[in-house]
């Protein structure tokens, strides 16, 4: 009976603009969907040896094959020991430039003895899917892959070419995102659906408010380095490099950077505030959007781990290595500094940055992340983005608060936003805090979002390529 109530509301819902030779058929969808994320979620995707994450996106192309698409249109490029896919639906104006959906097919490890079910084995239990990729992000991308099919065979039309894409190593060098988004750089925007989402309340299981990503923080690793002649440890010396490194680690670990805010962070904090439960958060988070340099506000808000990375930018040591032999004094002493850069600040100023509050002579600062990172802007707030979002949210889950947020991690959208192409986080999957389980053990989706997010993405999906 969902199926027909679906179908129904949809022919209504659509724009009249909208030529379609028959009702999109979202039951079946549905089914598609939950069936191929369970396909996705069974292949061993992980960078290493036995790495699948080619079988993957082979499971996606023979889907969207059998729903229409030409051979010459869905390509699977191998790299390295992964690979990456791009489906392209041509659209009736060439001069219109492509819309593109983005994800990745590759997951974190995942060891089966250290879990409750085998993650690589899909289990539905309780409303759940459970599995390695369930949250991160096989469900989306069987979501978006199945939307797509169903337009498809429903007759539509886009005007504006529609390129589905999925990297193949997101989740650790992002080599394929690099060189998709390079391929892709002539696109007018991206939906990336590896990013937003929405949360449910904790009592109620009812949707509290969802949020699209709009920028993130760059994320930068910096080696510290300090080296001495050594010598014998009964014959020390002034100078150590185990000391004179702490000295730094210390110095750079009570760092604060200064506070900074943009138009989507700002907005965020004052939406954000209306749905935190603290009273005390929720006041700083008023008065940081009124004031960033509000030093009380501030205080509250870095001593907070849910806050602390979205008031500026952060670095913290995260490795420490030191010395050669327990009766020698060292002569090298090393330590990792992992920043999350707010956006606007290059690599080197970074760098320069904690050289000088380090304040250790001798100390070498280096930066070492390469190609594996790279400085974005924030995308702009496009009229037509948040539109054809806020259309497709109240389709999905009418009256849900919508908001922009600054995700601290990184995702594929940056290499977009590098080559100036904007890109939005925009995954319409919601879940409670306590059942976030990305990258953990157990990870799991709620299988309630299934209908509302083809709903979703039949809306989102038409009104940005008509």
């Amino acid at each position: 009976m969902r199926g027909v109530i679906s179908v129904a509301f949809l022919i209504a819902a659509l724009p009249a603009s909208v030529a379609w030779a028959k009702a999109p058929d979202s039951a079946r969808a549905e089914a598609q969907s939950l069936d191929l994320a369970k396909q996705l979620i069974a292949i061993r995707s992980v960078a290493g040896p036995g790495n699948r994450t080619a079988d993957a996106q082979k499971a996606i192309k023979d889907a969207l094959l059998a729903a229409g698409w030409n051979d010459r249109d869905v390509e699977i490029v191998p790299v390295r020991d992964t690979a990456y896919l791009i489906a392209t639906w041509p659209g009736s104006d060439a001069k219109l430039k492509p819309l593109v959906v983005s994800g990745h097919l590759d997951v974190v490890e995942a060891k089966p003895a250290d879990w409750q079910r085998d993650p690589f084995t899909p289990i539905v239990e309780n409303g759940y899917l459970f599995g390695r990729g369930a949250s991160d992000m096989k469900y989306d991308a069987a979501l978006a892959t199945s939307t797509l099919i169903a337009m498809r065979q429903a007759g539509y039309k886009p005007r504006r070419t529609i390129i589905l894409q999925f990297s193949g190593d997101e989740e650790t060098t992002m080599y394929t995102s690099r060189l998709i988004a390079q391929r892709l750089k002539d696109a007018e925007l991206v939906i990336n659906i590896d990013g937003g989402g929405g949360t449910f309340e904790e009592a109620s299981g009812k949707p509290l408010y969802w949020t699209w990503q709009g920028a993130e923080k760059t994320y930068d690793d910096y080696q510290l380095e300090m080296t001495n002649p050594g010598g014998h440890s009964s014959a020390p010396r002034p100078q150590n490099a185990i000391v004179q490194l702490s000295q730094a680690l210390e110095r750079i670990g009570s760092y604060r950077f200064p506070a900074e805010i943009s138009p989507l962070t700002k907005a965020y904090f004052e939406k954000a505030a209306q749905f935190e439960t603290d009273p005390k958060l929720a006041a700083a988070m008023r008065a940081f959007a009124a004031n960033p340099q509000d030093e009380t506000a501030l205080a509250t808000l870095r001593a907070n781990p849910a806050y602390v990375g979205k008031v500026g930018t952060t670095c913290v040591p995260t490795m420490v290595s030191g010395g050669h032999a327990q009766n020698a004094l060292p002569q090298r002493a090393t330590a990792n500094i992992n920043c999350r850069v707010f956006p606007g600040h290059s690599r080197e100023e970074i760098r320069q940055i904690l050289e000088k509050v380090a304040a250790v002579p001798g100390l070498k600062v280096t930066a070492v992340s390469g190609e594996d990172s790279i400085s974005s802007p924030t995308s702009p707030m496009r009229p037509d983005f948040l539109a054809a979002t806020q259309k497709a949210l109240n389709k999905a889950w009418p009256g849900t608060p919508m908001f922009p947020s600054q995700a601290s991690g990184a995702s594929d959208s940056m290499w977009y936003r590098a080559l100036g192409v904007p890109s939005y986080g925009a995954s319409p999957v919601f879940s409670k805090d306590s059942d976030d389980f990305s990258h953990g053990l157990n990870e799991r989706i709620a299988l309630r979002n299934t209908g509302p997010a083809v709903t979703y993405y039949l809306s989102l999906f038409t009104d940005l390529s008509k």
